[in-house]
């Protein structure tokens, strides 16, 4: 939920973590702060709301003298942490604003996550004279060090950390080690990027990615020392770990900008043709078959395979829909959906015999992971469909399909959502290949038609982006949206109506057009917009029904629509068209338009959509 970076080394680093900050602040804008080793004090200075107002705060320290000390002190400082916060425990105030320190201010630390036994931590630290300053989980962290620090900053991270309970990842310092940090991980992403003489630790790579390229994935339960000249893992028995992997970071800084657009949102809407196609690039061998042999699935299991049960959250639960749909329909095995929230707390049947795939973009989602374990308990296969090498998902499956969409730092999620759903065709024809379930000349097809599919979304792009607009325009001011879709092309509306909910906050629903007149058709009047997909399927006829049925009572009908499609436009009243494939397929065209109506009725009504309120990018919490 929240962002966390930390330096060491020889350059003042003041400038550096704040950066390194806005690389971040996609992960929470609520509160952000800054400490700083100087001199042997630490010096901090916190503010509430975005990292604007830190750098605000920074400046009026510049100019007053330094109020915390953070911006004049001489020489500069070249250790420190900073935060950037998405509230969990405690209000969003100032005090509430890490980092936190401990009783004596000798230590200071930075967490992302929840110390879910924060309270009984709490109450034994208070009988033993300890002093809280916030209403934070974090900070028995650093009371938890000043408790067992005798010296040794490691040791004293290592004890705090055998009495945590949670989901967390955090860094500290102390007074007494001017070229040292010491950070811990559990379940929540930990990074260290290694420069010449100095070092950085992170949630995310961004953060250092403008000064260095070259990254050490912390894993679970381990502990790093970082110093200038680099970084020692002790694993959860305190044995030094010395065969871990460090990996060049392909990524550019570009890659995290805004690359001339307005906003990072829409810069990844329009990067989804790019990241489709990184998507299914090399995957498609040939003509006519899909390559997916860096699974770890075998001939036998696939061939055997009984049942398939997908659970995800949010977009990515609707890229899981799509997925079922390919996979019923080339593969002709069974799928199950389930909200991974739901699933951890019921009590599923599953064996051996069973995949369970965990979608989940950044491969830090609680829920997901929590899900993929209890199948993993359960004796099921589990695999994982993520964008981030070395996230906990990739450690927690049994085999891994990455959807390489690259960074994205919009909340809502656009380019990711696409990849997903790209990388469940490739999984669904793969399946289909292997069990020998569709014949080899339609599975030419298909791979043929996925081929073309990047340039068919920036077609899509190019060619709808002005109507939705004006669409937009028209519609921005109304008081709720409603979407209706039947059979593939229902997880297409329930991520338009999710978009619009993320970043415009207009309440709008999705249902199965079925369903409408078991209730949903009493919302229904002159002034609701409706948005239809309607591309083509073999139930085509049925949707244009339902449309016929939301115009009787005189609401506006928006269809999404197959090009060239005219029974569509003779019964919308607008129809914006997407081109024309398998219809299969369609969904990964189809939801383009949604997302641009989402984002422009959003800017037109002045909101921020790459921070919509409340919402974080990665939610690594439950």
């Amino acid at each position: 939920m929240c962002g966390i970076v930390g330096y060491v080394g020889k350059r003042p680093c003041r400038d550096l973590l704040i950066a390194g900050l806005e690389k971040l602040e996609y992960r929470g804008y609520d509160s952000a702060g800054i400490s700083l080793l100087q001199d042997g004090r630490i010096e901090s200075v916190r503010a509430v709301g975005n990292l604007a107002n830190l750098r605000e705060a920074v400046s009026r320290d510049d100019r007053v003298g330094g109020g915390g000390g953070v911006a004049v002190a001489a020489p500069p400082a070249t250790i420190g942490l900073a935060h950037t916060r998405w509230a969990t425990h405690g209000r969003v105030t100032e005090e509430n604003a890490h980092p936190h320190g401990d009783c004596t201010d000798e230590v200071h630390i930075v967490l992302n996550g929840i110390v879910e036994n924060h309270n009984e931590l709490r109450e034994q630290l208070r009988a033993e004279g300890h002093t809280f300053t916030s209403e934070t989980d974090a900070e028995t962290v650093a009371h938890l060090i000043e408790k067992h620090y005798d010296g040794d900053l490691t040791r004293a991270v290592q004890k705090a950390f055998a009495d945590l309970r949670g989901h967390y990842a955090f860094a500290a310092m102390h007074a007494d080690h001017p070229d040292t940090l010491v950070a811990a991980r559990q379940e929540c992403p930990l990074i260290v990027g290694l420069g010449e003489e100095e070092t950085f630790v992170a949630s995310a790579i961004p953060a250092f990615l403008a000064e260095t390229r070259t990254a050490l994935v912390i894993e679970n339960g381990e502990i790093v020392t970082i110093t200038p000249d680099g970084a020692t893992i002790i694993d959860p028995d305190g044995n030094e770990v010395t065969d871990r992997e460090v990996d060049e970071v392909m990524w550019t800084e570009e890659d995290a900008e805004k690359g001339g657009f307005p906003t990072f949102m829409l810069k990844e809407i329009h990067e989804q043709p790019d990241a489709v196609a990184e998507t299914i690039a090399d995957r498609l061998a040939g003509e006519d078959r899909v390559d997916l042999s860096e699974l770890d699935l075998s001939e036998d299991f696939i061939v055997g395979l009984r049942r398939i049960v997908i659970v995800a959250c949010g977009t990515s639960y609707h890229a899981g829909l799509v997925g079922r749909y390919a996979i019923e329909r080339w593969a002709r095995i069974p799928v199950d959906m389930d909200i991974a929230s739901e699933f951890r707390y019921r009590e599923p049947v599953l064996d051996r015999n069973d995949l369970v795939i965990g979608i989940t973009q950044s491969g830090e989602t609680a829920d997901t992971l929590a899900a993929m374990r209890l199948a993993r308990e359960r004796g099921a296969r589990v695999m994982a469909v993520t964008n981030v090498m070395g996230s906990q998902a990739t450690r927690d499956a049994d085999t891994v399909l990455f959807t390489r969409a690259g960074i994205e730092i919009g909340v809502a999620a656009t380019k990711t959502f696409t990849s997903q759903v790209a990388a469940m065709y490739l999984f669904a024809l793969w399946l289909a290949q292997q069990r020998g379930t569709l014949p080899a000349d339609e599975i030419a097809e298909l791979i043929r038609q996925l081929k073309t599919m990047p340039g068919r979304i920036k077609e899509t792009i190019a060619s709808t982006d002005g109507r939705v607009q004006a669409i937009a325009r028209a519609e921005h001011k109304g008081r709720f949206f409603l979407y209706l879709g039947r059979n593939i092309g229902l997880p297409v509306c329930l991520e338009g109506a999710l978009k619009m909910k993320e970043i415009s906050y207009i309440p709008s629903d999705a249902y199965a057009a079925g369903e409408m007149k078991h209730g949903p058709i009493a919302l229904l009047d002159e002034e609701t917009p409706v948005v239809c997909v309607a591309t083509d399927s073999p139930i085509l006829d049925k949707v244009l029904s339902n449309i016929e049925e939301v115009r009787a009572r005189g609401a506006d009908v928006v269809a999404i629509a197959t090009e060239g499609s005219q029974r569509v436009a003779d019964v919308a009243d607008l129809t914006i068209f997407v081109p024309r494939t398998d219809w299969v397929l369609q969904p990964i065209l189809a939801v383009i338009p949604l997302q641009l109506l989402a984002y422009y009725v959003a800017r037109m009504l002045g909101l921020n959509v790459d921070q919509p309120r409340n919402l974080a990018k990665t939610v690594t919490v439950e």
